[in-house]
């Protein structure tokens, strides 16, 4: 590590409760013993353990299998498993861990892919690092925070042009499952200007996993990142540890000053993961199945990412938010969109036209854009917008063959750009294009219409 970073305010205040950790005496392991397993969760009796705390279960013929405390009730308390619970039977001797919630970072992790434990998978040894900091992250005075007052480079014309993303900026990444958000993650992974870049792959299926990382993301992206990687078939409480440890790697580059770029998907099966257990510890489901633990980890988990310290570096977070057909109903997606700075829609018509990025612009909006822009680069933003909005509210008109050019001026105008429109929103996941681009892109294209009209 370096040492004008051990050395600064900022990354001395983020590490002081684990610095408090190592100067209070460790008191006495009392093991406790196993009593009952119901679904997903151990109970326990005969020790004490805190909420977030890691406990060993010893088994008979000696297998183990760490697990976490996730509540209590009177002198029992409830463990939700790391990993599958095999071979363990009633009586199973249960020992607290110390130095629990603590988990490795550095740059060392640059360039490896890891799971929700920090353990590699990518077969290239142990990461060696005497970095760590807390899994929970700590939480940051809103007033200490530095404005998002720069723009982030993502390498997609349309979200650069249309929905310019700030440094800093939380955004969400709306879309149904095969419309190709695995791939417009990538793009943004590669073609970013931002330091570094975290992926957290959260309870997506297996497979995807190395293709994202070998066909998606490739060997010049994979170089500047880490990939955090918790499958659909791990427990929840990985899936969970997951996301909260690409977040902490995020939070430790942001500390010594770097911009990174956090890519999370997804939110939603965070909030499943969360869900399952929650109601295996017997947490009443409120919402559509969706116990209020849910509604309250979703903003602890995305109120971790953003600026820093004035001066400091930041975290942008892009975080997919899966939708189905009753997509209206959903209650993780309203908390989305309530918590991030925006979202950008994908949508199935649009893919199914062969359009990509699969961009729904009408939806789509971002909140911070208002504050990174020039007036000339918005103006020109909700005049693309307006013939978009135009041209597609009269489509109708198209199929049954009702429209007459001359009748209505501003659809005429809407008619002739169109095609010009539908050029600058589509792109080739090879193609890289930079902010400077797509703005001087969008400018030829309003003022090509403009020219038009007169």
């Amino acid at each position: 590590m370096r040492p004008d970073v051990a050395r600064s305010p900022i990354w001395q205040q983020r590490m002081q409760p684990f610095f408090n950790r190592l100067q209070t005496p460790t008191p006495l392991v009392v093991e406790g013993k196993l009593t009952r397993m119901v679904g997903l969760t151990l109970e326990a009796v005969g020790c004490q353990a805190a909420i977030g705390d890691r406990c060993r279960v010893v088994g008979q013929g000696g297998q183990s299998v760490e697990a976490e405390v996730v509540g209590f009730a009177g002198e029992r308390i409830y463990l939700m498993p790391t990993d599958l619970p095999r071979g363990l039977a009633p009586n199973a001797r249960v020992i607290p861990l110390g130095g629990a919630g603590d988990v490795v970072v550095g740059n060392a992790l640059l360039g490896r892919v890891i799971d929700g434990a920090g353990h590699p998978l990518d077969g290239l040894g142990p990461i060696h690092s005497d970095d760590r900091m807390p899994l929970q992250g700590t939480v940051i005075n809103p007033l200490r925070r530095a404005p998002i007052d720069k723009p982030l480079d993502v390498g997609v014309r349309a979200i650069n042009g249309l929905l310019t993303v700030g440094r800093g900026q939380r955004i969400g990444l709306v879309a149904p499952s095969g419309v190709g958000k695995s791939v417009l993650l990538g793009m943004m992974a590669r073609y970013t200007t931002a330091d570094v870049i975290v992926v957290g792959l959260i309870g997506e299926r297996g497979r995807e996993v190395k293709e994202f990382i070998e066909h998606i993301l490739g060997s010049a992206g994979l170089k500047r990142s880490v990939v955090v990687a918790t499958p659909a078939d791990m427990p929840p409480l990985l899936r969970l540890q997951g996301a909260m440890l690409a977040t902490t790697i995020a939070e430790y580059f942001r500390d010594q000053g770097r911009h990174v770029l956090l890519l999370m998907d997804s939110l939603t099966r965070f909030a499943q993961a969360q869900r399952e257990i929650g109601l295996t510890i017997g947490e009443p489901p409120a919402t559509r199945g969706y116990p209020p633990s849910v509604f309250a980890r979703l903003p602890a988990l995305v109120e971790r990412a953003g600026t820093g310290d004035v001066g400091g570096g930041s975290i942008t977070g892009i975080y997919t938010v899966l939708t189905d057909a009753d997509s209206a109903n959903d209650p993780v997606g309203d908390s989305a969109k309530a918590i991030l700075d925006g979202h950008i829609v994908l949508s199935r018509d649009v893919a199914d036209s062969g359009r990509y990025p699969a961009i729904d612009i009408e939806s789509s909006i971002s909140r911070t854009m208002p504050l990174i822009t020039t007036p000339e680069h918005r103006m020109m933003a909700r005049n693309f917008r307006h013939h978009y909005s135009v041209y597609q509210k009269n489509q109708d008109l198209f199929s049954v063959g009702a429209y007459q050019q001359g009748a209505n001026r501003e659809l005429d105008d809407a008619v002739k750009i169109y095609p010009a429109l539908i050029d600058y929103l589509r792109q080739d996941m090879t193609e890289a294009v930079d902010l400077a681009t797509a703005k001087s892109g969008l400018a030829d294209l309003i003022n090509s219409g403009a020219r038009a009209k007169g």
